[in-house]
């Protein structure tokens, strides 16, 4: 999941995870729970709140 935030998945990697996605809830929240982080960090980011 991981990876998708770091390079566009291929293909087969995009499959390959939505069946896993379908089947496995715990990675459903995990997902959700990143998703929610990168949304977070890009409006801080947008804004200028990253502390240094």
């Amino acid at each position: 999941m991981s990876l998708r935030i770091d390079r566009e998945l291929t293909l087969a990697e995009k499959s390959s995870l939505r069946l896993h996605l379908m089947l496995c809830r715990y990675c459903r929240r995990c997902e959700k729970q990143m998703d929610m982080l990168h949304r977070i960090t890009a409006r801080r980011r947008e804004r200028g709140d990253e502390e240094e």
